[in-house]
């Protein structure tokens, strides 16, 4: 992971960004791994995930393509990210939709990449909002929500 960083820094400056740097990705992996141990996640690719989902923003507003940007850099650097190919892939669908995946859209869903969105939106209040549970996926993250 630490190769992984040091190629993110050298590569982007959002590393920096009070809202989508890298305080927020090291939220999203607390988060992350906090509901892993309920939903039963892949807490190495929720790892991956919390620091490659937002690290080709090129703004702190409207960028709707960052998370197919971000999959596509850890195509790039998929030599620098430990998992085996059924893992990496879902790390790519996991950072590929991870603003536009709804609940709403899924009967059912694996549980890493579920976990994967709720840490990441867990998150929200960072900017100033409730998390409102109609975005989360796990039952866990909406318990936690309402605290």
């Amino acid at each position: 992971m630490q190769e992984l960083l040091k190629q993110i820094q050298r590569d982007t400056n959002i590393l920096k960004s009070d809202i989508h740097g890298i305080f927020h990705w090291q939220r999203v992996e607390e988060n992350g791994l906090m509901l892993g141990k309920v939903t039963g996640a892949d807490i190495t690719i929720v790892s991956y995930f919390s620091y490659l989902h937002d690290c080709q923003r090129w703004n702190e507003d409207d960028d709707p393509e960052h998370g197919p940007r971000a999959a596509s850099y850890a195509k790039d650097n998929r030599n620098l990210i430990d998992l085996n190919d059924d893992q990496f892939r879902k790390l790519l669908k996991a950072c590929e939709d991870h603003t536009c995946a709804m609940p709403s859209d899924y009967e059912s869903i694996d549980a890493t990449l579920a976990t994967c969105w709720d840490a990441d939106r867990l998150d929200i209040g960072r900017v100033g909002l409730d998390v409102d549970s109609q975005y989360l996926f796990t039952d866990f993250a909406k318990e936690f929500s309402d605290y």
